[in-house]
């Protein structure tokens, strides 16, 4: 690939804003056209920039790719030939992908996902979403806010169409609309792919909302995932200490291990 620079190739996915794996070719054994130290690009929707070998260690690393993209863990791989797999995984506690080339070559990778931030989605102009908005940009998320709202480092997004934002599972929607547009605001917070969606309410006014959102046919399952009122309980009074209670919720959803953990004190009663 004349002109092809791998590092300038991954600094430019770096600036797309999009999530992407980087695979290294750590070692080899026997005849392969992937060498020691050569890496790629894989694009979360499967592209691969560069190369790392043949047809067999490219669908090995795409699926590689997508679980490190979901688990946002780096991960080590083998790609060897079929009559010399035993199990799925070696004695060394590597992930083994059978191969089928004929070249008989064994590829060990290192499979390295990148992701930017999480995205705090935050619908509403009120003094609390303004307020969280200033401290998240802080905390170092990427903060998305009404389209003509925004400040220079936070991102302008449509209220009507949140799938543009192209939300991923563990960015978070904060629903702070209070009064205004709160029915659509929340329709389209638990709509999107974020795990996350929590709303400045009370509990009595959220599960009003969610009643009328399932009688128009949105699964109770998904509606049951709101955390209402939003944030930890702090004994928060003004619209900053509100939205430092909220942006400590999301610092601490961030930072555990969610699937661990009990979620009944965490959703709508």
């Amino acid at each position: 690939m004349p002109g092809f620079d791998i590092f300038d190739t991954i600094e430019n996915l770096r600036q797309s804003g999009d999530s992407f794996c980087v695979a290294t070719v750590l070692r080899t054994a026997d005849v392969t056209s992937a060498k020691a130290g050569a890496k790629a690009a894989i694009t979360r929707d499967g592209r691969i920039l560069g190369h790392l070998g043949g047809a067999c260690v490219q669908r090995a690393v795409r699926a590689s790719a997508k679980a490190a993209l979901e688990s946002g863990q780096p991960d080590i791989i083998r790609v060897k030939p079929s009559d010399k797999v035993v199990a799925m995984t070696d004695p060394d506690g590597v992930q083994t992908y059978k191969s089928g080339c004929p070249s008989g070559g064994t590829v060990d990778l290192l499979v390295e996902p990148y992701q930017h931030a999480p995205r705090l989605v935050i619908f509403g102009d009120s003094p609390i979403a303004s307020a969280l908005a200033a401290h998240a940009t802080l905390a170092g998320l990427r903060v998305c806010v009404p389209r003509g709202a925004e400040e220079p480092d936070q991102v302008g997004f449509d209220p009507d169409d949140l799938p543009a934002l192209g939300l991923e599972p563990r960015d978070f929607v904060v629903v702070a609309s209070q009064g205004n547009g709160d029915g659509p605001a929340l329709k389209a917070a638990l709509e999107s792919s974020s795990r996350r969606v929590s709303m400045v309410a009370s509990r009595r006014k959220a599960k009003v909302l969610c009643e009328k959102l399932i009688e128009r046919g949105m699964e109770e399952g998904r509606a049951a995932q709101l955390k209402a009122p939003a944030g930890l309980d702090i004994h928060a009074v003004d619209p900053h200490e509100i939205a430092l209670s909220i942006l400590a919720e999301i610092v601490r959803w961030r930072n555990t291990d969610t699937s661990k953990e009990s979620c009944d004190d965490e959703k709508m009663a």
